[in-house]
């Protein structure tokens, strides 16, 4: 079996690796997979109530994650699962919108 690597950053996610007992990644080779990242602050844990910035956040946390587990952010990304409670158009556009910011190439 590989061996697998954790990573949890400072802040907020050293407090769910607390309270939840869950990494923000894990590191198997030269693969990378992450722990679902909302919008929120990575030191405060704090939402925006603005749903454009609360979805920017949440790509910046992702490049931010894999960053941090050796990686080199959305650029090698190849698979994004995204779970939505109610995708208005707003919503929807703010996706797209960071979607070709975070991966023009793809």
């Amino acid at each position: 079996m590989s061996h697998l690597t954790y990573y949890t950053y400072q802040g907020f996610g050293s407090d769910n690796f607390k309270s939840h007992a869950y990494n923000q990644a894990v590191r198997m080779e030269n693969q990378i997979f992450i722990s679902g990242q909302g919008g929120h602050d990575r030191v405060t844990g704090k939402h925006s109530r603005d749903i454009d910035e609360h979805i920017d956040q949440a790509f910046e946390n992702v490049d931010f994650v894999l960053r941090d587990a050796g990686g080199k952010g959305w650029e090698q990304v190849f698979i994004v699962r995204s779970y939505h409670i109610h995708l208005t158009d707003e919503a929807q556009a703010a996706m797209v919108r960071n979607f070709k910011k975070w991966m023009p190439s793809h």
